[in-house]
């Protein structure tokens, strides 16, 4: 005791740093913080502070919080009420995704009969939003391939009902206006089918922690629904190599697909299932440019825009990520 009050005593008496050792109580400082010019740290927070004292040098040095990624195992809404049962967590989900895709269909279909839009907007409408409301309802699942498949039951249906559709065994004149160019039912065996396939197989095979699901989406949805509808409109320089293509409409897509995958990212990041980072940001950018060269060659034309543009974000994705 006698030793301590020595120390405080030279302490308080001299301008500069005292000669300190390992036995000095902390809480002894506390008056004098501002002489080692850093902030005061009280005693309670010394969990979060390692005060080392290196021969008569003391330094105060705080911890840097970790970031912790959460790695959600049931729904964050559904296993509020069904905790410990991701069974009924996925159901509810599975219900939940379902109806708000349901309604926008039923919307863009009520917005096609009643004339609100030009029908090619209207169509384009429905082409970037299904696919990217669809995927923002993707954490309300659990991690597992269980939720993956249930997930991926809801454009499964629309497979089939493309198909009812489109073979004409099932009528339905709203539907086939919103989705088709010139409303032919027949016309929903090619685009809408390739749509709803592409983003049923991203969501059962490479599911919410791929960058690749990320991009094939956001590159189908936004990049090519943005393409066509700023190439109509500002599209009056044509590509040399197909005149049925714009240089606006083929820039508006890389830029639409490549912003619309970088908030995904930090989106899906937010629950842990990547890691945001300006590397695969960059990749992004790779895959929603070879998109657009893609999409605005004559091949991809020819087959469909559909088709052509999920293919080639998996194939280059599977190669930068």
């Amino acid at each position: 005791m006698a030793t301590q009050l020595s120390v405080f005593a030279r302490f308080s008496s001299s301008r500069f740093e005292p000669e300190l050792t390992n036995y000095t109580p902390i809480s002894s400082l506390r008056p004098h913080l501002r002489v080692l010019g850093r902030p005061y740290t009280s005693p309670h927070s010394l969990s979060a502070a390692t005060v080392s004292f290196y021969g008569s040098e003391a330094t105060l040095r705080r911890s840097r919080p970790r970031r912790v990624c959460r790695n959600l195992t049931f729904s964050p809404a559904a296993s509020m009420v069904f905790s410990g049962n991701p069974v009924v967590s996925d159901l509810v989900a599975t219900a939940l995704s379902g109806g708000i895709a349901l309604s926008l269909l039923r919307l863009w279909a009520e917005t096609a009969k009643r004339g609100l839009f030009d029908q090619k907007l209207n169509r384009k409408l429905v082409h970037v939003s299904i696919g990217l409301a669809f995927m923002l309802c993707w954490p309300l699942f659990s991690s597992g391939r269980q939720g993956a498949v249930l997930a991926a039951l809801i454009p499964g249906i629309n497979i089939i009902k493309m198909l009812l559709l489109g073979l004409g065994l099932w009528k339905d004149e709203a539907t086939v206006k919103s989705m088709s160019r010139f409303g032919n039912h027949r016309e929903l065996l090619k685009g809408p089918l390739y749509y709803a396939s592409a983003i049923t197989l991203a969501c059962a095979i490479y599911w919410r922690t791929s960058p690749v699901a990320i991009a094939s989406i956001c590159n189908l949805c936004a990049g090519d629904g943005l393409a066509d509808i700023v190439g109509r409109r500002f599209g009056s320089q044509k590509i040399p190599y197909n005149r049925n293509k714009s240089i606006a409409g083929s820039i508006a897509m890389a830029i639409a697909g490549f912003m619309a995958s970088i908030g995904f990212m930090y989106y899906f990041a937010l629950f842990g299932y990547v890691q945001e980072s300006w590397e695969m940001a960059l990749r992004f950018l790779i895959v929603s440019i070879a998109t657009a060269l893609v999409e605005s060659h004559p091949l991809s034309t020819e087959l469909d825009d559909n088709l052509t543009v999920p293919l080639t974000s998996v194939l280059v994705g599977s190669m930068v990520f």
